[in-house]
């Protein structure tokens, strides 16, 4: 008799333990794959791309400019017409141009990722929202991204934390 009991409490816990690990749901998602596939992504990389190019046109105009005034004044200064006086400002002066170009290329750098992230992350958000809400509606524990081994979705849990800050003696 105690051993029929202990048998029956023995198949209760397993049976038991079996539907909480057929309970658990895992999802995964390229999101690499699916954001190169996205309209909406094609269309930022293409205003993206226009951006770009409107900034690197200004940036190759000032460059045409600085060439042509070293180009002047390389001319100038072989034909002796400047004093030591004049050449110094006059390199200085192009130094100063030639460093405006370099602090250009910089400001561009960021302007276009500035752009990007702009454009992105409406789309990204609605890539996100659409992941939690599936998540939650079929049921799934856990979504993955196979792109980047990141957790895109996870149902809430319980807060380990003070559990383990006790553990640890803190």
């Amino acid at each position: 008799m105690k051993l029929t009991k202990t048998l029956n409490v023995l198949i209760l816990f397993v049976a038991l333990s079996a539907t909480s690990l057929t309970a658990q749901k895992y999802g995964y998602l390229n999101s690499a794959q699916l954001l190169t596939e996205l309209s909406e992504i094609k269309a930022a990389d293409s205003e993206i791309a226009a951006y770009q190019k409107q900034l690197i046109s200004k940036g190759e105009a000032m460059v045409k400019t600085f060439e042509t005034k070293y180009q002047k004044y390389a001319q100038e200064a072989q034909s002796g017409e400047f004093s030591p006086v004049q050449v110094q400002e006059k390199e200085a002066d192009l130094a100063a141009e030639q460093q405006k170009i370099q602090q250009y290329e910089v400001e561009v750098q960021g302007q276009i990722a500035k752009k990007r992230e702009e454009l992105y992350q409406p789309i990204l958000d609605k890539v996100k929202n659409i992941v939690d809400a599936l998540g939650k509606e079929k049921g799934y524990t856990m979504i993955f991204d196979t792109s980047t081994g990141a957790l895109l979705f996870a149902d809430e849990g319980e807060d380990l934390m003070a559990e383990v800050k006790s553990r640890l003696g803190m």
